[in-house]
């Protein structure tokens, strides 16, 4: 079994999002924190509750279309059944995005009465977007503003500094750059960031993470990665080392004296997972 990897990852420009969140907070009606669909527990950054402190909250779960979609169902009504509000999201297919806005302003109705009362109908509603990095908050709000306004790119942490954006008729989103945590206190929770890339690949063992990926789905999807690596062994009662091997066997991956290479195997499986060709797999249960 491959060891358990001390997986940090706290950079500089984190710790300053984490004073332009509590800097901007005062201005802010509500949080739209999104999460990965496929990790609901290690993408959320357990920071946020004591940065937002207690404004309301929507959840979004996105990459819903990568997830397994009973898994995000019952996600949503756990999540529901904590009063937080949850919309499964898509940024790609725009799934969900309808349900976005209507529920801000449900969310808001008491604070938009209070404001009418007061003569302050119209003022323009606040939302904040929160969330790790490259788990979609620019796709997000590029999908919302109906143009590439906010800088995407699939690599973790591009988005270095507040920017607003108008969305429908009287509501603003403020994006803010992804963050993380200083330290993760359970390993997995640093594992799945990574098996997502949510951490950069670069301060990781690869070979290692796959090993540890294959375990995850050797238990909760072995029919899932039987038949994308058509293999032919028993899935949940093979070692991982033995199952990437099969893997890397099964793809032609071989190197000089014909060892199998289980470095281009691993990152195959990685590669496979984060573009869904494995299957729709949620690895964090409710």
């Amino acid at each position: 079994m491959p060891q358990v990897q001390n997986i940090q990852w706290f950079p500089g420009h984190m710790a300053k999002t984490r004073r332009l969140i509590k800097e901007m907070l005062p201005l802010i009606d509500l949080v739209a924190e999104i999460i990965d669909a496929r990790i609901p527990i290690s993408s959320r950054n357990p920071e946020i509750n004591k940065l937002v402190e207690s404004k309301p909250r929507i959840v979004l779960l996105n990459k819903c279309d990568m997830a397994d979609d009973k898994a995000t169902r019952q996600w949503v009504e756990y999540l529901n059944d904590e009063n937080t509000l949850a919309i499964p999201v898509d940024c790609k297919t725009g799934k969900g995005f309808d349900k976005f806005l209507p529920a801000v302003r449900q969310i808001l109705q008491p604070k938009l009465e209070k404001l009418q009362s007061k003569g302050m109908g119209g003022r323009t509603l606040r939302v904040m977007i929160v969330g790790i990095p490259n788990v979609g908050k620019s796709s997000f709000i590029n999908r919302l503003v109906g143009k590439s306004s906010a800088k995407v790119e699939n690599r973790p942490g591009v988005t270095r500094g507040n920017q607003w954006f108008m969305i429908g008729k009287g509501v603003e989103l403020l994006d803010t750059p992804g963050v993380l945590w200083p330290k993760f206190e359970d390993q997995k929770v640093g594992e799945h960031l990574a098996f997502t890339g949510a951490i950069k690949d670069s301060i990781l063992d690869t070979e290692t993470l796959a090993m540890r990926l294959l375990e995850s789905l050797q238990t909760m999807y072995p029919q899932m990665l039987a038949e994308r690596y058509k293999l032919k062994c028993d899935v949940e009662n093979t070692d991982s080392y033995e199952l990437l091997c099969e893997i890397g066997k099964n793809r032609g991956m071989k190197i000089s004296g014909g060892e199998v290479d289980t470095e281009r195997a691993a990152n195959t499986v990685l590669e496979e997972f984060r573009n869904t060709k494995i299957g729709r797999i949620t690895l964090e249960r409710c």
